[in-house]
């Protein structure tokens, strides 16, 4: 069955159980799968959006989202989540790569989603409250879902920044995200009777197909808002006896150290999950003790491979805190090769790969970079520099490529170089990921000036190009920056 099938099934099998909280709206399993289906009678019959068709979603987390997601799935369309944050010139970009056919996105959202939807003259639909915007339909259309060979057919479009700091769609058909969302389900113990929290943007792999997919396969309750806060994430789990929570490390950080959190009953939470980077040492003690838990799993992929990879286990934090793991999670392999192929001995640094049947289908109209992600048996090469020690655990050293990881969030330097060196006053730019206590690693950017300026007016032109989350929030300004013979700038002299 194709993925929006699972909703029809829960529907049936457990059609008052709830399936979405958000807020005050309240969405059984029956009457989820009634508004997913006169979604997909609306987008069908009024914007003809059919197999193949690319609909991006500009949209935080809400019940909107859900239908839309399950509706544009359930007529063969490919969903297009899409970060609300960025501006209107990376939207439309987006949405020019993707050939998007239409766009949904809502008032809280919609201001650069609109501007870059008019720039394009591309269809747009604004919906704040998706139950009274499809009242109309009947819901009595039956949408075929059962054909074996739609298994195969892509499902979800997901963009994330490459090297060259341009976007990359990654591609996924409905078989890949069905094993990634059993991968979930399976390793962190998803029932009917679960609750998952989800603050964490469905736009990110791991909350659409680690938690909304992969509770949708088992029928476990959605409780989702439009953003993360610490206040949100306690007030949540106590008032709605939420199960499961995933969040980027520096969620848990910013929560650890809320006065609230001594006073708040987190007792129905069975598993605090994180990724996007690893809890070390004396922070993951910190967590741990300010929850009152040890249930804390860590995970470890990326988004091409599902995301699927290894799992760090409660039992095994302790000891191996800041690892991602020993094994990898269900259905995945894991390796560390060296540069001539061979699989590396322990404690030998080599280039993280992840296989198994989660992995994407290819980048979207992008042949060269889908030949250099996948190996030749068909693995994903991460990028990520790692080793397997002594004891089978792994632990990511290092980027091949100068990744920034801030907040659980990948930053590209090119990118924010590219909107740096924009500024006719600025000569040149490098951009490098600084440690930092709470988000692991904040921007910084290394500026050579032809001409003076005020900090301040750089960083406002830079704010008017990018998202706030790749802006840089340190700056240094220099004479010149190191370069090797080639003209290279020599990032780890800088760092």
């Amino acid at each position: 069955m194709i993925i929006p099938a699972y909703v029809a099934r829960n529907a049936r099998k457990y059609p008052n159980h709830e399936a979405v909280i958000d807020g005050s709206l309240r969405a059984t399993w029956q009457q989820l799968e009634q508004h997913v289906n006169q979604f997909a009678e609306h987008l069908a019959c009024d914007h003809h959006i059919k197999a193949g068709d690319r609909v991006c979603l500009v949209l935080p987390n809400s019940y909107t989202f859900i239908v839309a997601h399950f509706a544009i799935q359930r007529l063969g369309a490919i969903v297009s989540p899409i970060n609300v944050k960025l501006t209107a010139s990376e939207l439309a970009y987006i949405f020019e790569n993707a050939d998007a056919n239409l766009v949904i996105t809502c008032d809280l959202t919609s201001s650069h989603a609109l501007k870059a939807c008019s720039e394009l003259k591309l269809t747009s639909l604004v919906i704040n409250n998706i139950i009274e915007h499809v009242a109309q339909y009947s819901s009595g259309r039956t949408f075929t879902q059962l054909d074996q060979q739609a298994l195969f057919e892509p499902a979800t479009l997901l963009y994330t920044s490459g090297t060259t700091g341009r976007p990359k769609g990654v591609l996924f058909n409905h078989k890949a995200l069905l094993f990634v969302g059993m991968m979930f389900a399976t390793e962190m113990h998803y029932r009917p009777e679960s609750r998952l929290l989800s603050l964490m943007p469905f736009t990110h792999s791991a909350p659409l197909n680690l938690t909304l997919v992969g509770g949708t396969l088992i029928g476990s309750t959605h409780i989702v808002a439009p953003t993360f806060t610490p206040d949100l994430l306690l007030n949540l789990v106590q008032q709605e006896r939420a199960t499961h929570f995933f969040g980027a490390p520096v969620a848990y950080l910013l929560t650890a150290q809320h006065p609230a959190i001594q006073k708040t009953n987190l007792s129905s939470m069975t598993h605090w999950i994180y990724g996007g980077g690893p809890l070390a040492g004396d922070h993951a003690r910190r967590v741990q003790q300010a929850f009152g838990s040890d249930q804390f799993y860590c995970v470890y992929g990326l988004t091409e491979a599902g995301p699927t990879g290894s799992l760090l286990l409660p039992n095994e934090h302790a000891e191996k805190a800041g690892s991602v793991g020993q094994r990898a999670a269900a259905f995945t392999e894991i390796r560390v090769v060296n540069k001539s192929g061979d699989i590396c001995a322990n404690n030998e640094p080599g280039e993280i790969h992840i296989g198994g049947e989660g992995v994407m289908t290819e980048y979207w109209r992008n042949e060269q970079a889908t030949q250099d992600i996948f190996t030749e048996d068909g693995w994903i090469r991460t990028g990520d520099i790692g080793l397997r020690d002594d004891d089978g655990f792994y632990w990511v050293k290092d980027r091949i490529k100068d990744l920034i990881i801030s907040g659980g969030v990948n930053v590209y330097p090119r990118e924010v170089e590219d909107a740096l060196a924009s500024h006719p006053a600025v000569l040149e730019a490098a951009v490098i990921g600084v440690p930092h206590d709470e988000w692991g690693e904040t921007v910084k950017a290394c500026v050579v000036l032809r001409e003076a300026i005020e900090e301040e007016a750089l960083r406002a032109h830079v704010a008017e190009r990018l998202a706030d989350y790749k802006c840089p929030r340190v700056y240094a300004f220099m004479d010149e920056l190191p370069h090797n013979a080639n003209g290279k700038v020599l990032k780890h002299q800088l760092r």
